[in-house]
């Protein structure tokens, strides 16, 4: 698929105008969230923007246009890649598609423990995945929490790989998150999530898996009340910059930029933490029942076919993934 497909994309990015304006040596930015006003990645994302302004003394000032008012999430990778939106927030999983070094994280089971997400992100593993997203256009400033993904349905709880079986869940589009819940002998149903509430409701699916907010805020505990905190995916997103946005600031502003992207990365887990202890008392008292999996190690060795996959087809990224599963 191209980067851009017909005249109608390219009225898009006309109308986005979001490349960085520069007048008289000063830089204006354009950045796209998915998310509402008050979220823990938009207040991380004000916070950074801010920082910049004031450490760059006003060379370089910029907005986050919040609730996806830019386009969708897929449109604005693109238009991140272009130069036409300058920065963003991305979950790596959508980013799998088109760059493979991406995808490593979206392997289940990959990370032992969100900590250790953190420390591998801001490490040798998070170099070795923005060297392929640069390669790409992209420039990571920042690792973001988005919390581990667990299975909810409103069927029964999910103790072993077992009570998978059969059921009907919602998946992300990704190939490895379908082979994930086939793995199980689970029914993979890739959808848009917009359409779960719904289709749990009347039975098209039996659930979904997502984090604890996630859950939350779209009401999904109203009609899956079983939530088993398997924990099988954490997936880290990016603050991220348009390569050809970068390339425009000079080295100390590029400088000043990664810093911050660090430090707005610092406050939002702090943030997002504190949400998903909020999320999980609020779908506790809605009814849900929580479980906690005392034992992973069946469902991790239920992904075997999927690892064999993902190296078949990405030979070359065996030793990043080996990198990360052989990691304190």
């Amino acid at each position: 698929m191209s980067f851009l497909s017909g005249m109608k994309k390219v009225a898009l990015g006309a109308v986005l105008a979001g490349t960085a304006a520069t007048t008289a040596g000063a830089v204006e930015l354009r950045g796209w969230n998915i998310h509402v006003e008050d979220y823990p990645v938009s207040i991380a994302m004000d916070s950074f923007m801010a920082e910049v302004a004031e450490r760059t003394n006003g060379d370089v000032t910029g907005k986050t246009y919040h609730n996806g008012v830019l386009g969708s999430q897929p449109d604005a990778i693109e238009q991140i890649r272009l130069g036409v939106i300058d920065f963003g927030e991305f979950s790596l999983g959508p980013m799998g598609q088109s760059i493979p070094e991406t995808n490593v994280v979206s392997l289940p089971f990959i990370f032992k423990s969100i900590p250790q997400m953190y420390e591998l992100m801001d490490g040798a593993v998070g170099d070795a995945i923005g060297e392929g997203m640069k390669a790409k256009g992209i420039v990571p400033l920042g690792w973001y929490d988005a919390g581990a993904r667990s299975f909810y349905n409103s069927v029964r709880p999910i103790n072993t790989p077992a009570d998978v079986e059969g059921l009907k869940i919602r998946v992300m589009s990704n190939d490895l998150f379908v082979k994930m819940v086939e793995s199980m002998d689970g029914n993979a149903t890739p959808m848009a999530f917009a359409e779960v509430y719904q289709s749990i409701k009347t039975g098209v699916v039996d659930g979904a898996e997502n984090n604890p907010p996630s859950y939350d805020s779209t009401n999904h505990f109203e009609v899956a009340k079983y939530y088993s905190l398997t924990e099988h995916l954490i997936i880290p997103e990016c603050l991220c910059m348009s390569l050809k946005s970068w390339e425009k600031l000079t080295a100390d502003q590029q400088e000043i930029l990664k810093d911050a992207g660090h430090k707005s990365a610092v406050l939002q887990r702090e943030l997002w933490a504190a949400r998903e202890a909020k999320s999980m008392e609020t779908v506790k008292a809605g009814g849900t029942e929580v479980n906690t999996i005392a034992d992973k190690a069946p469902f991790q060795a239920a992904m075997a076919p999927v690892y064999e996959s993902f190296l078949a087809n990405n030979p070359d990224l065996t030793g990043l993934v080996d990198m990360i599963r052989n990691a304190d």
